[in-house]
């Protein structure tokens, strides 16, 4: 089927838009990762470093979106553990989800005991050495660049179980990646200025290493689960947090009005004798 002629149907536009959708909501966990790895960078580094990092992903999605015969080859059997069968996606899901426990819960070390490193001690900003920065600067690439690759994947591998035509994949990751880049930095900026998101975002990596291990060794768990209860712990605190700049808000007000009656005599004690008439 030529490509004008499938993109003259109308149900073409209903499987690039379904899994445009599929594939933004699967790279949450790619945009929430980069956001954690580019926090450790200066601050005017991390928008360079996001874009480069979802520039990455897209590049990889394409990369084995292009190459899907190594792709499905990677679903043979290597070799068996107790004997359950790993094959070669098996393996990168497992090695994946262990790089990302290991990130998540050295992140979350430094959170609880060095609160506030990340607006102190930006990487390769307390030095001003530029080779330093610069070194920083691709170590956490190469991160990014490894779990991409694992990300990837799935993604891939879903896309070719949802839709028949390479170009329409090609299209919606495209897509997909562009909304991603757009919404990187307002996340960003979101999760790295408030402690509690930050700490919300490295337990939602902590739950996707969880499944990637477990989807390594055979046991399928549906995302939507962990979406869900992640998107319910974040309702939460930004509820918790309208509360709290709330009460700071009236407490600020109070404090000024008790201000301006200090500093206003004749204003004080006309406030006094008005509460203190009988009504």
């Amino acid at each position: 089927m030529g490509f004008l002629e499938l993109f003259s149907k109308p149900e073409t536009y209903v499987m690039l838009a379904t899994l445009a959708g599929l594939e933004i909501v699967l790279g949450i966990d790619n945009i929430v990762f980069i956001t954690i790895l580019c926090g450790r960078l200066p601050p005017q580094k991390q928008p360079k470093a996001r874009r480069i990092g979802l520039g990455l992903a897209l590049i990889s999605r394409l990369g084995l979106l292009f190459a899907l015969g190594w792709v499905m080859g990677l679903k043979a059997e290597l070799f068996s553990i107790f004997g359950h069968p790993i094959s070669g996606r098996d393996l990168i899901l497992i090695l994946g989800g262990l790089f990302l426990l290991g990130k998540a819960s050295h992140e979350v070390y430094h959170e609880v005991e060095t609160p506030g490193h990340h607006e102190e001690h930006p990487v390769g900003a307390a030095t001003g050495e530029g080779k330093a920065a610069a070194s920083t600067f691709g170590m956490i690439l190469v991160q990014i660049m490894f779990l991409d690759l694992v990300f990837s994947l799935d993604s891939v591998i879903t896309a070719v179980g949802m839709v028949p035509h390479i170009s329409i994949m090609a299209i919606a990751m495209i897509i997909a990646v562009i909304v991603m880049i757009a919404g990187a930095g307002p996340v960003g900026d979101f999760v790295q200025t408030h402690a509690s998101v930050r700490v919300l975002a490295l337990a939602f990596l902590l739950l996707i290493g969880t499944l990637l291990m477990a989807e390594g060794f055979g046991q399928h768990v549906p995302r939507g689960y962990v979406y869900f209860a992640m998107g319910f712990a974040l309702a939460i605190e930004l509820f918790n947090m309208r509360r709290v700049a709330r009460s700071k808000r009236l407490w600020l007000i109070e404090k000024r009005d008790l201000s301006r009656l200090d500093q206003d005599p004749l204003h004080r004690d006309h406030a006094l004798e008005g509460y203190a008439k009988p009504k």
